[in-house]
């Protein structure tokens, strides 16, 4: 069974064919700057075979038609016809709370997620335009839909309800969801499997956007981010936690306008507005080397909120038996990880910062044997989480 996985953006679709017999993406692509000047589509297979096609993409239905077109190219192609696609999973921004888990792409549900496009105003639309362009283009094919939200849907009220009048919840949902759903699944999962038995598990998804869960025995019982992906952690650009007085000063001594000071928020703060030229980890971490103090200061503050959040979670599951460290920053800074686990014997944690230095692909173990809380690398991977998920839909 072959799987195609979709995360499209505005003016982009992102793509793996996944061969779920062994779990493995016999091709990756990218179809970019769709609607604008000098689109291009570029695919690699898993032997190393390469498709470029530079035509003109004004919609997410010619974008569709060249992912196809590249799939099945006469050289360097992975199938021969689009029936070998057995379905199509699609990336979605918000599930609000009118699911809880992975859905069939019907017209009714398709429905109620457009209801929910104010919630996600920048990602859901091109999300939805590109699952209408899909349906279309292949019309015979079953697609579901995968949530980034559903995961944190098992959050109770005492975790998920803002301190504000009850009734904005009541009438207008306002509350935390979460975000970077299918990665906190597939970690936590793969970290359960470490573990073995009951589990409390706190995933560290750290990147560009960056946000922590706590996980009992599979069920997500907390997450960092909130409303949006602006609460939580500081993050590549955006503030993370912040006094919404603050938010309002801010805005009258700059004379922005609320909408301006979400963006400015969201784009202009975090590890860039700090360090005041990068958002970049890597970029940062060799400033701070050679001195640069800005630098070494927003690295400083990115892990003691991190710190800060794993106590918390540790806290709100009566302890914690892993903790895993993925995405761009958590598989690759060292430093952020360091800083993380320093001073965390108190939870049980005997940590190999010699071991943490060298970095391993793959799954890696990072507390020493012995260790009452194992510290783990756990790569993850999106897409395989969207394929698996498609998959159990099928069977269903």
């Amino acid at each position: 069974m072959k799987i195609l996985v979709i995360n499209a953006g505005s003016s982009s679709i992102k793509y793996q064919l996944i061969d779920m017999k062994t779990e493995k993406a016999i091709a990756k692509g990218l179809a970019e700057r769709i609607g604008g000047d000098g689109s291009v589509l570029k695919q690699k297979t898993a032997d190393d075979r390469a498709v470029t096609i530079e035509q003109p993409m004004p919609t997410h239905k010619e974008a569709m038609q060249f992912v196809l077109q590249a799939l099945m190219d006469k050289e360097n192609g992975v199938i021969k016809k689009v029936s070998d696609i057995a379905a199509v999973g699609h990336r979605m921004l918000h599930s609000a709370e009118d699911f809880h888990g992975s859905i069939m792409a019907t017209a009714e549900n398709i429905a109620t997620c457009r209801k929910n496009s104010d919630l996600g105003p920048l990602h859901m639309p091109p999300m939805l335009d590109c699952l209408d362009s899909c349906r279309e283009v292949m019309k015979d094919t079953p697609m579901t839909i995968v949530f980034d939200t559903t995961f944190h849907s098992t959050m109770e009220p005492v975790a998920y309800l803002y301190g504000v009048p009850y009734e904005l919840y009541e009438k207008y949902k306002v509350r935390r969801y979460g975000f970077h759903g299918t990665s906190h699944k597939f970690v936590s999962e793969e970290a359960a499997k470490i573990v073995g038995g009951k589990s409390k598990i706190i995933v560290c998804h750290l990147g560009n956007g960056s946000s922590i869960s706590a996980v009992k025995n599979g069920k997500c019982v907390d997450t960092s981010m909130g409303f949006t992906p602006l609460e939580g952690l500081m993050m590549g650009t955006r503030s993370g936690d912040i006094d919404p007085a603050a938010v309002d000063y801010i805005a009258s001594k700059l004379n922005y306008t609320l909408p301006q000071m979400v963006q400015y928020l969201n784009k202009k703060s975090g590890m860039l507005g700090i360090s005041g030229f990068s958002a970049d980890c890597r970029d940062l971490t060799e400033a701070a080397e050679k001195g640069n103090e800005r630098a070494r200061l927003a690295i400083e503050m990115t892990a003691y909120r991190i710190k800060k959040y794993v106590g918390s979670y540790a806290a709100a599951l009566g302890g914690v038996d892993l903790i895993a460290f993925t995405g761009g920053i958590g598989e690759n800074s060292a430093i952020i990880r360091g800083l993380v686990m320093e001073g965390t014997e108190y939870m049980g944690v005997d940590f190999d910062f010699a071991k943490n230095k060298v970095r391993t692909p793959g799954v890696t173990e990072l507390s020493k044997p012995g260790s009452r809380v194992k510290v783990y690398i756990i790569p993850t991977n999106e897409e395989l989480s969207i394929a698996r998920e498609t998959a159990q839909l099928l069977k269903a």
